[in-house]
């Protein structure tokens, strides 16, 4: 590796990153620093260089999360910056290692995981005092590895670039996606693990967080019964991303706990507010800050249904599907107050944390609702029977979620209607409207005269009603068939789409009539094609 890389006029704005790697400066490292496959005892992390790859092309950069780091634009076109981000070449400051980790894999314990494809090159603090993490993803073999590569495909590496800045304009808690490269090398790839592997371009994405400390972060020493260095993480972790509550202590954990019970309820409510599956809850996938992080096998729910999930894996059990992500986070949340117990020893407390997920879940969700139908807020007499109609009424036709929510901002209470003249609104929303029967029809058009009751009794004007509808209720989301898209470009050479989408998703709740085309609901073409009905974790 190089860290000394003669400097091209671009080069000025890279060097001025400043790095404070906390990280590793203050937890506990592996000493073993040979890069084998091994079980890492009383280590937060283990030292380990990216691999050099042959040919880094930039694909897209995220400009915004280049002005975080404080990275001039002109900095993020050189060819320095490909070096940089691809790992070929490291900066003065980077110190670069992958994290140790634990975790519950569909409700089983896995044991050790760690970060088998990622690599951290440095904490950032940047003009505004704020500490970014860099972390590149596909960059090669860490200790953690376990039977992989440590590399990444270009198909993961589109999705998740543009899934984490989609989710991010979209009002949702995330980790964010600086740059996408290719790396010029071949990666081989079972898609769906059914002995038919081929050959895909390799590509690297640099994610961006405050910090990547998973829920099973604190669960491999808690298994391990390995206490000092679960309470010198969590220590770390209070000071340097919860200084707010204090010097750590029993007290102070709980209330970190407490304080990540309703940051996780939060981000769960912003999932099913957009229609957002992760796909893959694994407790190793749960950040400590309420952020989505991993975009593995994720999807959107375009026909509304509760048990869809877009994970292969996950196909038969549908342990992750969109209706079951708040039960699961809870769950997930249980597992953390098992593994810091040790240091707190006290269950009712834990318990008491656990109920806080339950209430602040309740009630970010009545807001959501409320927000999404334009209501002044949510009364509980009359909106939850209304909620629950609307959840069968979603069911009873192939109805597309994203543009029904959208279109309903449209109606206004008006004198006597017919069923067809009062849905015909709506009727871009669903798939096969043709096939609509009578007592669909019915149906549908009882619940939206119940619905315009309730508006009317609110009184608020049309046009604030449907801006706060607009607000909460996206037109433009990163539907599976258009990552796919432009995938199927980016893998022909052609990067166009991948630079379109990612303006697109710029301005999710905005009009953009010339970006209509991606507003649309999803072509026959990607009903059953992969990539965008379903995913694998391959990648």
């Amino acid at each position: 590796m190089k860290a000394d890389a003669p400097k091209q006029p671009t080069d000025i704005f890279l060097a001025t990153l400043n790095f404070d790697n906390a990280f590793v400066r203050e937890l506990p490292a592996d000493p073993d620093r040979s890069n084998r496959v091994r079980q890492v005892h009383r280590a937060c992390y283990s030292r380990v260089q990216p691999t050099p790859v042959a040919a880094p092309q930039l694909v897209a950069y995220a400009a915004e999360v280049a002005e975080l780091l404080d990275l001039h634009p002109a900095s993020c076109a050189g060819e320095e910056f490909a070096q940089v981000f691809v790992g070929n070449h490291l900066l003065p400051g980077m110190d670069p290692y992958a994290c140790c980790y634990g975790g519950h894999q569909f409700g089983n314990w896995a044991g050790q995981l760690g970060d088998g494809r990622a690599i951290n090159l440095g904490e950032i603090i940047n003009q505004r005092g704020q500490r970014w993490a860099l972390q590149l993803k596909g960059a090669g073999l860490t200790p953690y590895s376990r039977r992989g590569d440590g590399l990444a495909v270009l198909r993961s590496s589109v999705r998740e670039f543009l899934c984490s800045e989609a989710m991010y304009h979209l009002g949702v808690p995330t980790t964010r996606a600086l740059s996408l490269l290719l790396t010029g090398e071949q990666v081989t790839r079972d898609m769906f693990y059914d002995g038919h592997p081929k050959q895909e371009p390799g590509a690297v994405v640099c994610r961006v967080a405050p910090s990547f400390t998973r829920f099973g972060s604190f669960q491999i020493f808690s298994s391990r019964n390995e206490i000092e260095p679960l309470r010198q993480l969590l220590d770390y972790t209070i000071r340097t991303d919860f200084p707010h509550l204090g010097a750590p202590s029993v007290a102070v954990y709980l209330q970190w706990f407490e304080e990540l019970c309703r940051s996780t309820a939060t981000m769960i409510v912003h999932w099913m507010r957009i229609g957002f599956v992760h796909g893959v809850m694994n407790t190793d996938n749960m950040s400590v800050l309420g952020l989505t992080i991993d975009y593995g096998p994720y999807g959107w729910i375009d026909d509304y249904n509760p048990d869809w999930t877009p994970n292969t894996t996950d196909a038969a059990g549908g342990r992750y599907r969109f209706g079951n992500q708040p039960q699961i986070a809870l769950w997930n949340l249980a597992q953390l107050a098992n593994a810091i117990y040790p240091l707190i020893e006290q269950t009712e407390p834990l318990e008491a944390a656990l109920q806080i997920y339950g209430g602040c879940y309740k009630q970010g969700w009545q807001a959501m609702m409320a927000q999404k139908l334009g209501l002044k807020c949510f009364e509980a007499d009359t909106d939850l029977p209304l909620t629950a109609e609307l959840e069968n009424v979603l069911q009873l036709v192939e109805t597309d979620m994203t543009i029904f929510y959208r279109k309903l901002a449209e109606l206004t209470p008006a004198g006597d209607q017919d069923d067809a003249s009062l849905l015909a609104p709506l009727r871009e929303a669903y798939y096969q409207p043709e096939a609509m029967t009578g007592d669909n029809q019915r149906q549908i058009a009882a619940w939206l005269r119940s619905y315009l009751q309730r508006v009317a009794k609110d009184g608020l004007e049309r046009e604030v009603r449907r801006q706060r509808m607009h607000a909460a209720n996206p037109k433009y989301v990163l539907r599976n068939y258009l990552a796919q898209m432009a995938i199927d470009k980016a893998e022909a050479g052609d990067h166009s789409l991948v630079n379109e989408l990612l303006q697109v998703m710029r301005q999710p709740y905005a009009e953009q009539p010339e970006y209509e085309e991606f507003a649309g609901k999803r072509p026959e073409w990607a009903r059953h094609r992969a990539g965008c009905s379903m995913l694998s974790c391959s990648s």
